[in-house]
């Protein structure tokens, strides 16, 4: 029997590489995300099955929990970073949607799951964070605080697990060249292009596979995190660009 992972955020980026991973390593994809037909694309690609998702509403996570037979992975991929402001002038809605997508995100889909998971006998629970959960840096105290956030939620769920069949991992990405970079700048293309100016970043793939491997290790094995970087970047601020 193939085991089911379940892949949220799974349109683009990470989540639609780490669809393609798993389903490379032989299992059964369900991939959500809110642009269905995206989506869906990458469904009939891979072979996996696509169902709508919105982690920050209540009743949708409630909807695609309710569709799915079982799930042995659940990665918790949604998420992501809006704007640079800084504190004294932040957008509180920004904040909220950063606060309602990575963290209470992630606890709908864990809590929604979690039953199943610990049912199967060997259930694993990712989480992908970011550096920005290790590191404050200016321009980013929102998502900093989300996604400090989320990895704490994650470090208590391995605690309250233990003795129990479910490995947590939580994986932590720095500088990755995906579609990230334009949302959080409100689509400006030419400014994401910047972020990554001179300097070679992890792609989404890379991140993927960090996935993959923590996934097919033996169920006694618990990859409590991995911190992911280009070897460009020794830290959120530290990067190094050719011609500088």
């Amino acid at each position: 029997m193939s085991r089911i992972a379940i892949v949220t955020g799974a349109s683009s980026g990470i989540g639609a590489a780490t669809a393609r991973a798993l389903a490379g390593d032989g299992l059964r994809v369900i991939v959500g995300a809110r642009r269905l037909s995206r989506l869906q694309a990458l469904a009939e690609e891979i072979g996996a099955e696509a169902l709508p998702l919105d982690v920050t509403d209540p009743d949708s996570v409630a909807a695609f929990a309710a569709a799915v037979p079982a799930c042995d992975v659940l990665v918790n991929n949604a998420g992501g970073a809006l704007g640079l402001d800084p504190v004294g002038e932040a957008d509180e809605e920004q904040w909220r949607w950063m606060y309602e997508a990575n963290v209470l995100g992630t606890m709908r889909m864990t809590r929604a799951l979690l039953p199943g998971l610990r049912e199967r006998g060997d259930g694993h629970v990712i989480g992908v964070t970011s550096i920005a959960a290790f590191e404050p840096y200016r321009g980013g105290a929102g998502y900093n605080a989300a996604k400090h956030a989320q990895r704490a939620m994650l470090r208590a769920l391995r605690l309250e697990l233990l003795g129990q069949p479910v490995r947590v991992t939580e994986v932590a990405p720095g500088m990755v060249e995906t579609e990230f970079s334009e949302v959080r700048l409100g689509g400006d293309a030419e400014a994401a292009t910047r972020v990554y100016r001179g300097m070679s970043p992890l792609r989404a793939e890379d991140v993927a596979e960090c996935i993959r491997w923590a996934v097919s290790l033996p169920a006694h094995v618990n990859i409590d995190e991995i911190v992911v970087r280009p070897r460009d970047q020794a830290s959120a601020t530290e990067v190094h660009r050719s011609g500088e």
